[in-house]
């Protein structure tokens, strides 16, 4: 499962910036999400045969120095005939025909992509922050109503346990979160292994 939440500075903001649905459609590709991922990582314009080898090599779970020509030839085709022009238009990246450079635009370098991929067993962070709270509402019911092994428990303290759950619970997803943002890390978050 994979879902994604987009945040821009809407500070810097022009009249171009794209629409929710325009942003899930240029990510709802798994290679366009490998091209975003590799630009941010870019410090500069990107050469469409190293973006392509490094989408086969992601696609394909090699190291860039594995991918084979004929492996490659196919993605650097679909990135030309497809995708390029599909982020192009968007206004995501910008392609330099005659020197084959593919360069991400202030519209792309204001998105920050945050990519939540969930395993089989995996719940998203908005089902655990609700079980988390429904957790501490029946804490405090136990308590107010004075259910055994509760009593001794006062309000403060459930609070005190509510605020330190939440606390660390955030910390935690603030850091899982940045490691699962596009350009982030080395491999696209939806390819690395969990920890």
């Amino acid at each position: 499962m994979l879902s994604t939440a987009v945040t821009t500075d809407e500070s810097s903001r022009n009249g171009g910036e794209l629409s929710e649905e325009e942003v899930f459609e240029v990510l709802s590709n798994r290679r366009r999400r490998f091209v975003i991922h590799a630009l941010k990582r870019a410090e500069g314009p990107v050469d469409v045969s190293e973006l392509s080898t490094h989408v086969t090599a992601w696609e394909r779970d090699v190291d860039p120095d594995e991918v084979r020509y004929e492996d490659r030839r196919n993605v650097y085709s679909t990135l030309q005939r497809t995708h390029l022009p599909k982020l192009e238009e968007k206004n995501v990246v910008t392609v330099n025909k005659e020197t084959n450079l593919v360069a991400p635009t202030a519209e792309l370098e204001e998105l920050d992509i945050y990519v939540e991929v969930l395993r089989s067993r995996e719940i998203p962070w908005s089902l655990y922050y609700v079980g988390l709270a429904g957790l501490a509402v029946s804490l405090l019911l136990a308590v107010a109503t004075g259910t055994p092994g509760f009593a001794a428990l006062e309000p403060v303290d459930v609070g005190m346990f509510t605020a330190t759950a939440f606390g660390i619970s955030a910390a935690a997803h603030h850091v899982i979160g940045r490691r699962m943002r596009l350009g982030n890390s080395e491999k696209p978050p939806e390819l690395r292994k969990r920890e």
